[in-house]
């Protein structure tokens, strides 16, 4: 009898501990993803159409963050960001010019410190100033304040940017978007 008991007793034994090492495990994993997701990196599935044909609508991507500490935002780079409109709410854009640097729309043309910009990425799509927000006043040419980024979308015939919310801190930048991972058959680097 005591044999079937001391049994009874080691598989008991042995199940609290495997639960007890399940639930360890559970605990690391989620750690882990919270702490990449916090300070690494983070996807997002793209909800419109605003940076079409560079990130297409549904595509998801990775934005790093890293960097923004040891490098900080530069013109050109495609920058995840807090919606200056929506509180919670992630947006997607190009930067096109940072503090200090002025920004001119001509004859559906950019210019940033007074130089024509070469926007393959727009596929010839022109660059109109758009009505800004309520609150909002943008006149060209512009210079963007130290500390802000003017961000603009690849279709610029569709996209609410800093054309219509102005220029918007850098401290609002969440990452760099880098890297698409879905669809499959687009899987490459932004």
């Amino acid at each position: 009898m005591s044999s079937n008991k001391n049994q009874t007793d080691t598989q008991t034994k042995r199940k609290g501990s495997s639960f007890l090492s399940l639930l360890i495990a559970v605990i690391v994993v989620i750690a882990c993803v919270w702490l990449i997701r916090t300070y690494v990196a983070e996807p997002y599935e793209i909800p419109s159409g605003s940076m079409e044909d560079t990130i297409e609508i549904q595509d998801r991507v990775f934005s790093e963050k890293i960097s923004l500490h040891t490098q900080g935002i530069s013109p050109g780079e495609i920058v995840t960001f807090e919606d200056p409109e929506t509180p919670g709410r992630t947006l997607i854009k190009r930067c096109i010019a940072v503090g200090g640097q002025t920004v001119d729309l001509r004859d559906g043309h950019v210019y940033v410190d007074g130089v024509e910009l070469d926007e393959p990425y727009t596929e010839g799509k022109p660059s109109y100033p758009l009505q800004t927000a309520p609150g909002v006043q943008v006149q060209y040419p512009y210079t963007v304040p130290d500390g802000y980024m003017w961000m603009m979308g690849d279709n610029r015939t569709n996209s609410a940017d800093s054309r219509y919310f102005g220029a918007v801190p850098v401290s609002s930048a969440t990452g760099h978007a880098f890297l698409r991972y879905w669809p499959l058959n687009r899987i490459g680097t932004l």
